[in-house]
Formats: structure tokens, C-alpha cells, sequence
């Protein structure tokens, strides 16, 4: 590695900074690359591209859509099929858009974000294209029946756009439009109706928020008879304010609305009084839309019982999905009556609701998994119907998962869940985490951890830290802003928990997170490096003074701080890792991985991080991909590199064969 300025690592795609990533990436790479590494790299590819995976879909009329990547499509294809050539262990699929054969037609370096499909006629498409994985895109009109795109259709160049079906010839669009047309956040300030074959730039400005909002946005739920616009806008991450056919909703901004059909549903984040009822905080409650906007207050309260993980609405009823303990329980209520009823769901496994098509009925797809039993997908009807089931694709036997109760520093009881075979001692430890944004970590399976890792007979161990929001939205505002350090606080508690009970010594475990969760594996290295062995700081948070002028890091200050407020600067300086970095105590190794197409979480959170560790002498090593966007891949071959570099780069630091090599 070589000195550089890091103000140089600001300017993405500057020559001297790509120069220095690429030099050092290649370094970091070629150190790693082994025969082993390369059987566990080839073993990873197949498991990605092998076509025993659960092709998941959702339905747009007729057909069921589904995007698809494998050895012989490594970018993806766009398809579609039938109900009951689904159901058939071999399906024929209908492609409509091969994402490789369009990147090499135009040069682009495409990457696949999703398609809208003209509702209730289901015959055109939008469809989100992203250079190299970033989060702007380009939208282009696509005809389903003709297999093209649109020759003069709508087209929207790459940016961050927001857009949603009105009728064949109109889009609700917010975009970059120039000045004053996104937020301080980089997201769209304002709305916009948009005719076919008219001006976008001359187009009616329905709707438009103030600069320090995170975004703006609107779409326009098409269900006949119920036809409504919807427009937002996101004061912060967790407020908002909310206008149906131009009428402001009288709540609370921390209150989630969802208006669907004649009802109006509401999840509060703080307890919400209306009149003499109050709606607890992470329940869910409903009103009839008219009446609320006539002033009634009367709601039904459906789920106060739980922290409400997920609302789904299909044509005749809702399914809600709650966490206990950080399981999974699934109720369905019928719209008007209210009728509740439970999902027979499988014990110790994780449930979530896939898609639902409300247009088109009452369909429900379903996954259910665990950190031991691969993915079954359900159909839900009258019951839950098994359709496809994932392979194992390494050997599960003898692996169980535990779940204990770490206590924090204030005496909170903090969960995780510990999956291994339990029939020997201390042993290699991977701990994940991520502890924000009320993102829940339920569990889940993963073939390549369990190729990669699990297989080894290793521990993979999953905690459930505040900020997260597997106890409801009390359990994410316990560690905002302020009280952000409980996080660290929550994790340290895991991380020694586990030595107490005798799985690992501190030398055994190694850390990993990923945006967030590399913010929270940054601030371990510089808070408690002796509680751990190794850490991997993926495209990560580390600059906190000033990640709120980096990419779209102004969306995040109600989840952090604002550094530009000399209080809330005080308190962001005590743990933002950038700043915090020292050459004494000795740190673990640590491994900063990132891409350079990031828009989200800036690369140069990342590429000043491993800088200030290799000068303050302590141990990293450093990687940079290309492309992939936040998620650091972009197909299955990056996505299989990565993997298979980290995971060499664990064994190779806390594995056993790290400690054969040590004795």
C-alpha cells in the first residue's frame, strides 16, 4: 500500500484515487488466492447459479414474473409463467428480457433493478436499469407482448427517480430536474404528472416538499372503485406526512399511514391519543378513510399484542406479520369484519410474506426457513400449499441453533441466536450484526455461509442489538442519535456472553457487518479490539463528522445525529470509528471492503478507514470492487469472488488453520 492524500479518496473515480483502491485491492486479492480459495470460490459460483434454487415470483395478471441469474445468464433474465407451469418441477418460461444480451447490444454495464408492470392491463412495463449496480437508474417503457421496448415510450435518464402507472399514457414521476428538484438527500423534492408524447420539464408539478426533507413521493393505487393518489413526504427517516387525493391525513408524523380501498391503516411509532383512545406504539389499528377524514377518531385495533413486522393486503384481507422473541407469527383479518385467524406456520422457523397481488385476489406467497432448513416457498390459499423447496447444498447434520440472552451495560437483555454442532468445545466464531434503522435480523439459511463456514464444524452467531426493530419501535429508539453507543454497548455484551458460556475465546471470533453493520464493526475496533479477533468492515459507515455531506448520508441524520449541531457533534465524536482510530492498543486484523459504484454509502467512508488503520500501524487489508453498488456485487460471480475472499481471509485469521499455523 502506498501514501495517499486522503482528500483525494473523496473523488470516486479520480485516477489517483482508483489507482491506489485498485493497487491495493489487487494486493489484498493476490495475498488470499490459494487452490483452496479457488475451490471454495468455484463451489460458492454453483451454489449461486444452480437451478435448485426457489425461483420466487409475484403475479401480475395471468402470469407470474420472476428475475432469474445463473451460470448461462450471469447478468439475469426477466421471465414469466403460468400458475400451473409453475407448479411443475420443470416450468417453461416465457423471457422477455435478457439483461446480458442488452448490455452487450448497447455497451452498458446493466444491472437488473426491477420492473413495474402496467397495472390491471399488464401488457407494458417500466423497467429500472442501473450502471454497475448503483441505486440511480434509468427507466424504459417496455411491451410485454412484443418482447421491446417502446419504440418514443417513456424514458427517464439515470437518476433517483420515484415513478408509478396512472393509466397507459401517464406517470407520477419524481427525478432529477435540475435545481431544485431533490432534496438536500439526493432524492426527488417534488411530483410531477406526466402525459405521454408531452415535455417532462413542462409536465404539472402536483406535489413538492421543502429541500431538508430526506424525499418526496407519490403513486397511484389503481384498485377500481378505490381509486386514490397517495404523496409523502419523508421529513425524516422515521417521520412523515402524508396526503391522500390532496387531503393532509391528520396524524402524527411518526405514525405510519396506509390507505387501502375505504380503510385507513395506521402504525404508530410513539403511543398515539385520538380523542379517549390511544393506539400503542408498533400497533396496528384501522378506520374507515371518509370517516377519519370527517373527523372521526373511532379506530379498530387489530394488533397490540407484538411488534408488527410487515402488513400485507390481499383483495379481501390483510396478513400481518409479528415478532415474538424474534420469532415469526403471521395473522390474517378479514377486510370489514375483522375476523382474525392465524397462519399454521412450522416451529423455530422464520415466515415471511414474499408477494401478494390485491388486484388480482387473495394469493399469498410465503417463505419459510431457518438457520438449518433451506427456504420452502407456500402458496397460501384456503391453506398453505408447499410449492418449491431449496436444497441444502452442504451437509446439515448435526447442526442446531441456540438462542441465549446477553446483558447489556444498562442491564437490558440483549437475544442471539448461536447455530453450530454443539458437540465439541471453543471453536471459530463468525458474529454478524447490524443494530439500526429498526432493521429485524430474524433467521434465516444461507448456503454459502454453510459452505464456507458452518461446514468447518464453526459457530455462526446472529445478535439481535438495539436499533434494530425486533422489539418494536422502543427497541430501535433506545439507540438513536444520543444513546447511539448502547449499540456497541449491546454487541460487546454478545461478544462476551460468548466467551462466558464457552464457545469461543476472544482470538476465535470475528465480527462482520455490512453499511450500518460496517459502522458497527468500525466503532468495535476502536472501542473493544481485545473482545474479538478479527473484524470484515463492509461498505461500511466510518466518517460520522461528515457523512451527512457524503451520498445520501443527509437521509440518515434522524438515525444518527446531526454533526453540524455542536451538541449532537459532541456526542458523535465519542464514537465515530474515522476519528477514533489510534496506533496503540493493538487492533485485530481487519478486512474494509466497498465499491466504487456505491451512491448510497460513500466509498470513501471506507477508503479513508483503511487508510487511517495501515498509518496508525495497525493491521487491514483492503478491497474495492468495481461495480455491485451497496450491495459490493453484481452478479454471481462478483458476488462468489467477494465471499470467497472474505471467508479465505477469515480462515486464514481465526480459522484453524490460523491456529495450526500459530503453534
Amino acid at each position: 500500500m502506498r501514501p495517499i492524500d486522503p482528500h483525494l479518496l473523496d473523488d470516486i473515480t479520480g485516477s489517483e484515487a482508483l489507482d491506489w483502491a485498485t493497487a491495493w485491492s489487487r494486493a489484498t486479492e493476490d495475498a488470499l488466492e490459494s487452490p483452496d480459495t479457488a475451490e471454495l470460490r468455484s463451489r460458492l459460483r454453483a451454489a449461486l447459479d444452480t437451478s435448485d434454487r426457489i425461483p420466487y415470483v409475484v403475479r401480475r395478471g395471468e402470469y407470474l414474473y420472476n428475475y432469474w441469474r445463473d451460470a448461462d445468464n450471469p447478468r439475469g433474465v426477466w421471465r414469466r409463467t403460468t400458475l400451473d407451469e409453475y407448479r411443475s418441477d420443470e416450468p417453461q418460461w416465457e423471457v422477455l428480457v435478457s439483461v446480458d444480451t442488452l448490455a452487450q447490444a448497447e455497451g452498458e454495464d446493466w444491472v437488473w433493478k426491477g420492473a413495474t408492470v402496467l397495472p390491471l392491463e399488464h401488457d407494458r412495463a417500466l423497467l429500472r436499469l442501473s450502471r454497475g449496480g448503483a441505486d440511480a437508474v434509468v427507466i424504459r417503457e417496455f411491451d410485454l407482448a412484443r418482447r421491446a421496448f417502446v419504440d418514443g415510450g417513456f424514458y427517464l435518464p439515470e437518476a433517483k427517480t420515484d415513478v408509478s402507472w396512472v393509466d397507459r399514457d401517464t406517470l407520477l414521476v419524481g427525478t432529477d430536474l435540475g435545481e431544485d428538484s431533490l432534496t438536500q438527500s439526493g432524492y426527488p423534492a417534488q411530483v410531477r404528472r406526466w402525459h405521454r408524447g408531452t415535455d417532462l420539464g413542462q409536465a404539472e408539478e402536483i406535489f413538492r416538499g421543502e429541500p431538508s426533507d430526506v424525499a418526496v413521493g407519490a403513486h397511484f393505487d389503481p384498485t377500481p372503485g378505490f381509486e386514490h393518489t397517495i404523496c409523502t413526504r419523508a421529513l425524516d427517516f422515521y417521520t412523515s406526512r402524508t396526503w391522500v387525493d390532496g387531503v393532509e391525513l391528520d396524524l402524527p408524523t411518526d405514525c405510519t399511514a396506509v390507505p387501502y380501498k375505504q380503510w385507513l391503516f395506521i402504525l404508530p411509532r410513539t403511543d398515539y391519543t385520538a380523542g379517549e383512545q390511544t393506539v400503542p406504539a408498533g400497533a396496528l389499528a384501522v378506520i374507515e378513510l371518509n370517516a377519519f377524514l370527517k373527523g372521526a377518531r373511532e379506530f379498530t385495533l387489530l394488533v397490540s399484542d407484538a411488534a408488527v413486522e410487515d402488513l400485507s393486503v390481499t383483495a379481501t384481507g390483510i396478513y400481518v406479520t409479528t415478532l415474538e422473541n424474534v420469532a415469526t407469527r403471521i395473522s390474517r383479518f378479514t377486510l370489514g369484519t375483522w375476523e382474525r385467524t392465524e397462519v399454521a406456520l412450522p416451529e423455530a422457523a422464520t415466515a415471511s410474506i414474499v408477494a401478494t397481488s390485491p388486484l388480482d385476489g387473495d394469493e399469498v406467497w410465503l417463505n419459510v426457513a431457518s438457520f438449518t432448513t433451506p427456504s420452502t416457498l407456500l402458496l397460501l390459499d384456503a391453506t398453505p400449499t408447499e410449492i418449491k423447496h431449496a436444497p441444502a447444498l452442504f451437509d446439515t447434520a448435526g447442526l442446531t441453533t441456540r438462542q441465549h440472552w446477553a446483558t447489556s451495560a444498562d442491564g437490558t437483555k440483549i437475544p442471539y441466536y448461536i447455530t453450530g454442532d454443539f458437540s465439541r468445545g471453543a471453536r471459530p466464531t463468525l458474529v454478524g450484526g447490524y443494530g439500526g434503522f429498526e432493521v429485524s435480523l430474524t433467521p434465516g439459511f444461507s448456503n454459502l455461509r454453510g459452505i464456507a463456514w458452518l461446514s468447518k464444524g464453526y459457530f455462526y452467531v446472529q445478535p439481535n442489538l438495539r436499533g434494530g426493530g425486533e422489539f418494536g419501535p422502543h427497541w430501535h429508539s433506545q439507540a438513536v442519535k444520543e444513546h447511539r453507543h448502547k449499540v456497541w454497548e449491546d454487541h460487546r455484551a454478545v461478544l462476551e456472553d460468548l466467551v462466558a458460556r464457552g464457545y469461543a475465546t476472544p482470538a476465535q471470533i470475528a465480527i462482520r457487518g455490512g453499511s450500518n453493520g460496517g459502522l458497527l464493526t468500525s466503532g468495535a475496533l476502536t472501542q473493544y479490539p481485545q473482545c474479538f479477533g478479527a473484524a470484515v468492515v463492509q461498505v461500511p459507515l466510518t466518517d460520522m463528522l461528515r457523512y451527512h455531506t457524503l451520498s445520501a448520508g443527509a437521509s440518515w441524520m434522524a438515525e444518527y445525529g446531526d454533526p453540524d449541531d455542536p451538541a449532537q457533534r459532541a456526542f458523535i465524536e465519542t464514537w465515530s470509528p474515522l476519528q477514533n482510530v489510534a496506533s496503540t492498543p493493538a487492533y485485530p486484523p481487519a478486512l474494509v471492503t466497498t465499491s466504487t459504484r456505491d451512491d448510497r454509502v460513500h466509498p470513501a467512508h471506507a477508503r479513508t478507514f483503511a487508510l487511517a488503520l495501515w498509518e496508525a500501524g495497525q493491521p487491514v487489508d483492503y478491497f474495492e470492487n468495481t461495480a455491485g453498488g451497496h450491495a459490493g456485487a453484481a452478479d454471481n460471480a462478483q458476488v462468489a469472488r467477494v465471499e470467497a475472499m472474505i471467508y479465505a481471509w477469515l480462515e486464514e485469521k481465526i480459522g484453524d488453520t490460523a491456529a495450526e499455523s500459530k503453534k
